[in-house]
């Protein structure tokens, strides 16, 4: 953050404080690029997430029947 006192900014010329000005709106727009990308990055981030859970669930049920049908052929033989 700048500090300055009062009478350094009576001091500036327009020209300056132009510039600061442009630098401080070009921040600001980097700024909400960059919010907005890494918004949409955590968006696909818990899509990826959900899907991936789901995946895993899918996964465990699939093997517990399939432990439970090998325990039932061990049981039955």
């Amino acid at each position: 953050m700048i500090d300055m006192t009062d009478s350094k900014i009576e001091n500036m010329d327009l020209s300056t404080l132009e510039a600061m000005v442009g630098e401080l709106i070009n921040t600001v727009d980097q700024l909400q690029h960059e919010n907005f990308t890494l918004k949409n990055q955590q968006d696909s981030l818990v899509s990826e997430r959900t899907t991936l859970i789901k995946k895993t669930e899918l996964a465990r049920t699939r093997i517990e029947s399939i432990i439970a049908r090998l325990r039932a052929v061990e049981t039955s033989s």
